[in-house]
C-alpha cells in the first residue's frame, strides 16, 4: 500500500527526532527512483532512504544493503554537489499531506550558508524527490514533468515549486467530532461504509476505511464512535507500527492494529516505523526487483527449455516406436521362410507363426510392386533401422534429460539471484555452456568472480553457499577441503553448502543450521520442510563431462530442515 498521511505523520516525528542536526556525508542512487543519504547524527551513522517508486514511494532509515551502479546517474551527481556536507535542520509533514519536507542548511559555491529543501512527494504515480533552493525554485527533481497534468505543477529546473493541489474532500483530522457525526448522519446508507468514508474524507487510506467499517460492523449507527476513537488515538500519538503477513509474505502495513482479516493474516510489530518500512519493502521488493532484472534472461532460458522439452518429447515417442523392432524382425524371417509360396504382385502372405507355440495363421501385408525377396529385404532394413535408432535415441534422450535438468537448475538460480552481479555470473555461465550467444564483436567480460555467500554458525563454524552452478563446482571441487562437510537439498535444485571444519567434527546445531541454509537456497524454499543430504567432501565427485553443478555423492546421511529466511539473515556475514 502507499504510505497514508497518518503513517507519514508518525514517521516524520520519528525521523525529526533521530536525524535533526545530522550531517550528510554521502549521496548514492542505487536505483533509478531511489536516493540514499548517509548521515552522521546523534544516534550514530545512519542511512536515509528516499524513494519515488510507483507503489513504493517512502522515506525511512534503512539498514538494507544496495548495489550501486558502476557510474552514478546525473541526478545523483547533482545531489552530491548540493547535499554533501549539508546539515538537517528539521523534517516535517505539511498539513497531513503525503509528503515529507527536509529543511537543510548548506553552503553554496562561494562558501556562504544557504537554505534548501529536499521534498519527498509520496503521491501515487506522481511520486517525486525534489530539491528546492532558497528562492523557492526547483534546482532539480528525480522525475521531470514538462507536459500534461496541472500546468502550475510542472516539474523542471528553474520553475517555482508549488504544493500539490488540495483534495476536494473534508479533512478527517481537521474537523470536529460533531462535523463528522453530521456528515455520517446525512450519508446515503445504501453505500457501504468504507466506500462512503473514502469518498467523503481525505487523510484516510482504503485499508483504514475498511478497518473502521469492520469495527462498526458495517453500520452507520456505531460509525461515529469508531471515527472519534481513531481521531483521539492519532491526536494522542498512539501509534503501533504493524506489518500484516499472509502465507509468510508481507501483505500490508499500518500505524494501528488491523482486525478485518481475522485469522487469515498474522501480524508483526516493530519498534519504529523505519524498521517497519525497511522490513516490508525489502522483503516485498527484493523478489520483484530481481524478477524485473532477470526477466530477459529468464525468458531466454524458458524458451530454450521449452524447445528442448518439445524435442525430448518427440525423441521419446520415436524411442517408444523402436520397441516394436523385434516384431519387424520376426515378420521378415517369416517372409524369408515362405519365399517359395510367394510370387511378384502378392499383396499379403498368409502363413503360420512358428514363433508362437500355437502356430496360429497370421496375415502379413506385402508391397505388390516388389518381388518376395525385395519385401523380405525391406523388412530386414526397417529392423536394422529401428535397432540403430534405439541406440542413438537412447543417448539423445539421456543427454536431453540432463540438459533439461540443467536449464531448470538455472531457472532456480535466477529465482534466488540477489544482485546484478549474480545475474552476470549466470549469464556468463550460459554463454560458456552455449545456451546464450555472445554478441558479435563483444569481448569476453574480464572480472573477478564473486565469492560464495558466507555465514557463521552459532558455534563459530564458517558456512559457504554457492551462488550459481559454476560457483557450486568451484566451491565443492576446489575451495572445500576433503574433511569439510557438504550439504544439498535431496532431489531438488539448489546451492552446494560447505561447512568449513578444519579437521574437526561440526556440532549437531551447526549441521542443522547449514541444512536450514541448504533448504532456503534451494528449489524447496517456499515448501516448508526439505530433506537435506550431508556427507564429507571426500565422498562427493563430479562425473567427467557433467554440466555445471552436477555431482554424485555416497555414504551420506539425511535430515529434515526448515527453509528459514530469518536464520539466513541472522547468520550472514
Amino acid at each position: 500500500m502507499p504510505l497514508d498521511a497518518i503513517t507519514i505523520k508518525a514517521l516524520a516525528a520519528e525521523l525529526d527526532e533521530k536525524l535533526c542536526g545530522g550531517k550528510i556525508d554521502k549521496v548514492q542512487q542505487p536505483e533509478r527512483d531511489m536516493l540514499l543519504l548517509s548521515l552522521r547524527a546523534r544516534g550514530g551513522n545512519m542511512r536515509l532512504l528516499l524513494s519515488a517508486g510507483t507503489g513504493s514511494a517512502r522515506a525511512h532509515i534503512s539498514a538494507a544493503a544496495f548495489e550501486n551502479p558502476a557510474e552514478p546517474p546525473m541526478f545523483c551527481m547533482l545531489m552530491r554537489k548540493y547535499l554533501t556536507g549539508a546539515r538537517i535542520l528539521s523534517l516535517r509533514q505539511p498539513e497531513l499531506e503525503r509528503m515529507l519536507v527536509i529543511e537543510l542548511a548548506c553552503r553554496d559555491e562561494l562558501g556562504l550558508e544557504s537554505r534548501r529543501r529536499l521534498i519527498v512527494e509520496m503521491i501515487g504515480r506522481s511520486a517525486n524527490v525534489i530539491l528546492v533552493g532558497e528562492d523557492g525554485r526547483i534546482i532539480d527533481c528525480m522525475r521531470r514533468a514538462d507536459f500534461g497534468g496541472d500546468a502550475m505543477r510542472r516539474m523542471l529546473p528553474g520553475m517555482i515549486y508549488r504544493m500539490p493541489p488540495k483534495q476536494e474532500k473534508t479533512a478527517f483530522f481537521s474537523v470536529s467530532s460533531q462535523d463528522r457525526r453530521n456528515l455520517s448522519a446525512g450519508a446515503d446508507r445504501t453505500i457501504p461504509v468504507d466506500k462512503w468514508l473514502l469518498s467523503v474524507f481525505s487523510g484516510l487510506s482504503p485499508l483504514i476505511c475498511r478497518e473502521l467499517s469492520a469495527r462498526c460492523g458495517g453500520s452507520y449507527d456505531t460509525l461515529p464512535e469508531m471515527m472519534d476513537a481513531l481521531a483521539e488515538s492519532v491526536d494522542a500519538g498512539d501509534f503501533c507500527p504493524t506489518m500484516l503477513i499472509r502465507d509468510g509474505k508481507p501483505l500490508d502495513f499500518s500505524f494501528m492494529p488491523i482486525s478485518q482479516y481475522g485469522q487469515s493474516v498474522s501480524f508483526e510489530r516493530f519498534e519504529s516505523f523505519s524498521e517497519l518500512l525497511d522490513a516490508f519493502y525489502s522483503r516485498r521488493d527484493r523478489a520483484e526487483q530481481q524478477r524485473r532484472r532477470s526477466h530477459e534472461l529468464t525468458r531466454s532460458i524458458k524458451t530454450a527449455r521449452d524447445r528442448l522439452a518439445r524435442k525430448l518429447s518427440s525423441q521419446r515417442q520415436e524411442l517408444e516406436r523402436t520397441e516394436g523392432r523385434e516384431n519387424v524382425r520376426k515378420t521378415a524371417e517369416l517372409v524369408t521362410a515362405n519365399l517359395y509360396r510367394l510370387k511378384r504382385g502378392d499383396r499379403a502372405l498368409v502363413c503360420q507363426d512358428y514363433y508362437d507355440p500355437a502356430c496360429p495363421e497370421i496375415n502379413i501385408p506385402l508391397d505388390p510392386l516388389k518381388t518376395p525377396q525385395q519385401n523380405a529385404a525391406a523388412l530386414f532394413k526397417e529392423y536394422n533401422k529401428l535397432k540403430g535408432a534405439k541406440k542413438h535415441l537412447t543417448v539423445l534422450v539421456e543427454q536431453g534429460e540432463r540438459q533439461l535438468d540443467y536449464l531448470n537448475s538455472v531457472l532456480d538460480e535466477l529465482d534466488r539471484a540477489e544482485s546484478e552481479k549474480d545475474l552476470a555470473d549466470i549469464r556468463r555461465e550460459l554463454m560458456e555452456t552455449g545456451y546464450i550467444r555472445r554478441s558479435r564483436g563483444a569481448k569476453p567480460e574480464r572480472r573477478k568472480p564473486q565469492a560464495p555467500l558466507r555465514f557463521l554458525s552459532d558455534d563459530g563454524f564458517e558456512i559457504l553457499v554457492g551462488r550459481s552452478n559454476v560457483q557450486n563446482d568451484e566451491l565443492t571441487t576446489k575451495t572445500a577441503r576433503r574433511t569439510d562437510y557438504w550439504l544439498h537439498a535431496q532431489k531438488l535444485h539448489g546451492s552446494h553448502v560447505i561447512i568449513r571444519c578444519d579437521g574437526m567434527e561440526p556440532p549437531e546445531d551447526t549441521i542443522l543450521q547449514a541444512a536450514g541454509l541448504a533448504a532456503y537456497y534451494s528449489q524447496g524454499r517456499e515448501g516448508g520442510r526439505v530433506t537435506v543430504d550431508y556427507t564429507m567432501v571426500k565422498n562427493v565427485r563430479k562425473p567427467a563431462g557433467a554440466l555445471p553443478g552436477k555431482v554424485i555423492y555416497t555414504e551420506y546421511r539425511s535430515l529434515s530442515a526448515q527453509a528459514d529466511e530469518n536464520l539466513a539473515e541472522r547468520l550472514r556475514k
